[in-house]
């Protein structure tokens, strides 16, 4: 993007984002009758008519001629309120300023150039051994040497193409740099360097080389589907350190989160809790790659440009007012309340069924709220990392028994600690769950596993339990028992309701009920509050807590109930 005067955001490319994804280069027909391959053909088996064009650039100029009024089918129905063409195209090829024939072709004359940026053109490649592409990989399920990537690396392709060829409602292209200079930074990014990159190729990267990535651990892709990477519990400090400090730079007026559509909701959510800052998070998602028939990505990306550039979100003083927002299909949700429920454009609702989407954007007029939510959100929040301890008490199992253990949640430098990102896990309980009429604790052998696995990790742990609608107990009373076992033994436990729910979960004196959140939002807020509060007291027989052991359990869940009111 152009170094201008204009506002200036962050873009943050994170892992799985389908909206910094492309459909597979596929060789065209142009390239395989040029080699003599076979063509591509359609289901039918008829020779497909058309190549799929994808963005490309010139490695020279060169000129073509446009034939008059083959834009739109009814150009020439107003042929009157045209100027002249360049010339006349005669069958030989030759250009005449007249016609000198009636089947000479009237033509613009176009001079096409390397630096106007990228053009749709038939893709050419083939494999080093002759054959054409037929998908990411030279063939299916290629191990990962024989598999190219269809995510970018960062954010700047796909913005580069937005902005180049993505029309808007008045004709124009530049949707984004006309408003907005834009950073790219590889936060957690769905592709890597795997050979590395020489700072020379990418000035644009920072300071230094980028050295060799690995799949799963420095970029997290999904497809090819066998050779997919989720990010792991830890990447979390990472994501909230470098946007953390991206934000504190002063340099930016907000910032565009891209990620997976299944979790920006999460990612949203913990930016929410996370993150110290007064400057608006926008995450945004798509559900069809870039370039896909009606792909969903670009217009959810300008929308969020429009949003962070019209200031709307901001307070008599200038601070964010809404928190981290979803932005997906002109509809601006709230980060604690958005959740994906399907697989298509406008496949987002606003859980819990008070409130939720907070306003649009992308219409015709400039972007409105209408609802801020309540909630504390960043700048705000009691968990954000600025008000994180240096460290707090967990627990672990030892052949004494369970014993505290100090766990370090920050650095010297402030920043957030990989290993103190706690280990939540939800589980998830309906009807019709015990084995037989026995009621024998023994049998739950699931939940005995997770417990002794938690309590044997030396790290901050907890669970959420997603029961009953909207209530969040079991249906089980034994399994609830070995979860109050669990509270006994220092595992904080938030309960919440399965699926969506619309009402809030039942008080309780030693579980935390989690109101109308979700449990995906539910663990990823009682992660936050681990960090805050450190784990719950253990008691000496957590099957039978004295009356003094269950007041100070109570005590400390009362805390936790406190933040998971509020945010």
């Amino acid at each position: 993007m152009a170094t201008t005067d204009k506002p200036r955001i962050a873009h943050l490319s994170g892992p799985t984002a389908t909206i910094q994804n492309t459909p597979p280069l596929v060789t065209s027909n142009k390239a395989r009758a040029k080699h003599k391959l076979q063509p591509l053909r359609n289901p039918d088996g008829t020779t497909a008519s058309f190549d799929a064009l994808r963005p490309q650039r010139l490695a020279a100029p060169a000129t073509v001629y446009v034939e008059q009024f083959s834009a739109h089918p009814l150009e020439a129905d107003a042929a009157e309120l045209y100027g002249p063409p360049d010339g006349y195209l005669a069958a030989d090829g030759t250009l005449h300023k007249s016609r000198t024939s009636a089947s000479d072709k009237a033509v613009y004359e176009i001079e096409l150039r390397p630096e106007d940026g990228l053009y749709p053109l038939p893709y050419m490649a083939l494999q080093v051994d002759g054959q054409p592409w037929e998908e990411e990989c030279a063939a299916p399920g290629a191990p990962a040497k024989q598999a190219r990537q269809g995510f970018f690396p960062d954010g700047s392709r796909s913005f580069e193409e937005i902005d180049r060829l993505s029309i808007m409602p008045n004709g124009i292209t530049n949707a984004i740099s006309s408003k907005a200079s834009v950073d790219f930074f590889r936060v957690a990014p769905p592709s890597g360097y795997t050979k590395g990159l020489p700072r020379a190729q990418r000035p644009d990267i920072g300071d230094g080389d980028i050295a060799p990535e690995t799949r799963g651990a420095h970029f997290f892709p999904y497809k090819p589907y066998h050779l997919g990477a989720a990010p792991p519990r830890p990447v979390l400090a990472k994501i909230t350190n470098d946007v953390q400090r991206i934000l504190s730079s002063g340099k930016y007026l907000g910032a565009i989160w891209t990620q997976g559509s299944p979790q920006v909701e999460e990612s949203a959510y913990w930016f929410n809790l996370l993150i110290d800052t007064t400057l608006p998070i926008c995450g945004n998602a798509a559900q069809r790659p870039q370039g896909q028939a009606s792909n969903d990505g670009p217009k959810n990306i300008i929308d969020s440009v429009d949003y962070i550039t019209s200031r709307v979100w901001a307070d008599a003083q200038g601070r964010d007012r809404a928190g981290a927002v979803v932005i997906q299909e002109q509809q601006v949700f709230a980060a604690r309340e958005v959740a994906k429920v399907d697989a298509r454009p406008g496949g987002y609702i606003a859980t819990g069924g008070h409130g939720g989407i907070l306003g649009g954007v992308g219409g015709h007029g400039a972007p409105v709220l209408l609802y801020l939510p309540a909630t504390r959100h960043t700048y705000m929040s009691e968990v954000n990392i600025n008000r994180l301890p240096a460290s707090v008490s967990a627990v672990q199992a030892t052949a004494k028994g369970i014993e505290n253990i100090t766990v370090a949640i920050k650095g010297a430098d402030g920043t957030l600690l990989a290993d103190a990102i706690p280990s939540v896990s939800i589980v998830k309980d309906g009807g019709y769950t015990a084995e037989d009429f026995s009621n024998d604790p023994s049998r739950e052998v699931d939940l005995i596993a997770l417990i002794k696995h938690k309590l044997s990790l030396g790290r901050l742990a907890g669970f959420i339990i997603e029961g009953l609608v909207p209530y969040g107990r079991m249906p089980s009373s034994v399994r609830e028992k070995l979860m109050l076992d669990a509270v006994f033994s220092g595992l904080p436990v938030a309960r919440v309701g399965r699926g969506y729910p619309q009402g809030f979960a039942d008080p309780h004196r030693y579980f935390i009920p989690g109101s109308n959140l979700t449990s995906t939002k539910a663990r990823m807020l009682l992660m936050a509050c681990l960090m805050k509060f450190g784990s719950l007291p253990v008691a000496k027989d957590p099957a039978d807590p004295t009356r003094q052991e269950m007041a100070a359990t109570a005590k400390a869940v009362a805390a936790y109930q406190e933040v998971f009111n509020t945010h």
